[in-house]
């Protein structure tokens, strides 16, 4: 009888190292880094986060460590490094088998975010108006005239970098760069939603009305107009995400 277990278990050994592996799903490609000037890791979360935000890596695709530093030319170490930094701020996740994962959210939690941006927003124009210099001033509306050829132009890219690049100009008006970053943080964690939102064209006119009304408070430093402003851009962009998860 024991003779017979150990067979047993011989065979199914065997049956097991026999198992053909299953086949990986291709990985979606990334753009290897060559620039050394700037700190490599804030580089690697620059490229995955480009790459998120595009719709190059989707919610529920596995990273892989080896594929990645393959396809950005790093190292594990640097790698690891930037990783651990996006999955700290709910970017990427674990999922199941220690599996990293682009991040999913849920409609509710989107809902939140969305909320927490427009009081984010509106803060930093309110203190915009209360701290900008005239050149400061004069480079938001630079950046609002770029940000409008953007939004005509309707490519999803330079709309996303120019937009980035405008509030990165109120933020650094408003002398508030923790808000720079927990705006960013959370338009990360909702980039497929307002992929699809920044896809439709009518959005795009309406954006640019809200913006042109935004700005136009902002130079005429009134306040209450501008933080009513920047609420209402931000709820009309939920409203336009949204609608699809919650149909």
């Amino acid at each position: 009888m024991a003779m017979a277990k150990a067979a047993n278990k011989t065979v199914a050994r065997k049956s097991a190292l026999k198992a053909p592996a299953r086949a990986k799903a291709p990985m979606a490609r990334l753009q290897p880094l060559s620039q050394p000037s700037a700190p490599l890791r804030g580089k690697i979360i620059g490229a995955l986060r480009s790459a998120i935000e595009t719709g190059v890596l989707v919610p529920g695709e596995r990273l892989t460590e080896k594929d990645l530093c393959e396809q950005l030319a790093v190292s594990r170490t640097s790698l690891r490094e930037a990783l651990r930094e996006l999955q700290a701020d709910g970017i990427l996740e674990y999922s199941g088998a220690r599996t990293l994962v682009v991040s999913r959210i849920s409609p509710e939690v989107a809902r939140n975010v969305y909320r927490i941006r427009a009081a984010l927003e509106a803060v930093a124009v309110e203190q915009f108006i209360e701290k900008a210099t005239d050149a400061q001033m004069l480079e938001l509306k630079r950046q609002h005239e770029s940000l409008r050829r953007a939004y005509r132009g309707g490519h999803l890219e330079d709309i996303l970098t120019v937009k980035r690049a405008f509030y990165d100009c109120i933020c650094a008006g408003a002398n508030n760069a923790i808000a720079f970053d927990m705006i960013n943080r959370l338009l990360l964690r909702t980039s497929t939603l307002r992929r699809k939102s920044l896809s439709r064209k009518a959005r795009h006119q309406q954006s640019i009305a809200e913006l042109d009304s935004l700005v136009e408070a902002i130079v005429t430093r009134n306040a209450s107009r501008a933080s009513a402003a920047a609420l209402k851009h931000v709820q009309n962009s939920a409203l336009s995400a949204l609608g699809d998860a919650e149909a």
